[in-house]
């Protein structure tokens, strides 16, 4: 990536969209310093996260394309650390709606989910993870290319379930359907590893640029 600049305000919706090879993941690779910057700096609360010890990763939540469970039971999943009490992790799958699948496995909590969640379906799997942010409540939230395994329906409700419960924390989505960053305060348009445009959906839209010609192309037109 070069020349790539943009300032996303705390507790703001930002939508990262491009076509493929356009730079999306590269920029959530260097986020979570997954190779280092060789020039340049990434800030977060004003301070370079290359400063840092690599413990700052978990203030930042993360939602993925392939949902990242592992062979254990629902809580080991939802509460990994084992810090929370039933209640919270209750509380976390009821937000995301998956509270009555829980309770009817046998075992509830305690109940196997398999290896990589292999009992449950690829939308059970995506939800459960996002019980699993919730219940961390990090202050910055990642979710790459989240909804593009999922039907439209699990699609609606991750973003519905987003919107309620992480108010306040500053969600940043690499997105896949660009109806996912539709409601986002600002947009970063990628191509060939840049910036390509930067701002608010409509204003955007109404210039008639790449972030435009990326919807236009979505609807068939």
């Amino acid at each position: 990536m070069t020349d790539v600049s943009f300032v996303v305000p705390a507790g703001t919706k930002l939508g990262v969209v491009g076509r493929t090879g356009a730079g999306k993941t590269s920029l959530m690779t260097a986020l979570f310093r997954l190779c280092e910057l060789s020039a340049g700096r990434i800030l977060i609360d004003g301070i370079d996260v290359g400063s840092l010890g690599l413990t700052y990763r978990s203030r930042i939540g993360v939602v993925s394309q392939e949902a990242a469970l592992f062979s254990g039971t629902v809580r080991e999943n939802v509460d990994p650390g084992g810090r929370l009490p039933d209640a919270a992790v209750w509380a976390a799958l009821a937000s995301t709606g998956m509270d009555d699948r829980v309770a009817a496995m046998a075992g509830g909590l305690g109940a196997s989910i398999g290896d990589g969640g292999g009992t449950l379906s690829a939308g059970e799997r995506q939800l459960l993870c996002l019980a699993r942010l919730l219940a961390a409540r990090p202050t910055v939230v990642l979710l790459d290319e989240a909804s593009a395994s999922v039907d439209w329906a699990t699609d609606a409700r991750v973003q519905r379930v987003l919107r309620q419960q992480l108010r306040g924390a500053t969600l940043i989505t690499i997105a896949h359907r660009l109806g996912s960053v539709s409601d986002a305060d600002q947009v970063v348009v990628m191509g060939g590893g840049r910036v390509v445009e930067v701002g608010a959906p409509r204003e955007l839209l109404a210039r008639g640029g790449a972030y435009a010609a990326l919807v236009h192309a979505s609807d068939g037109r």
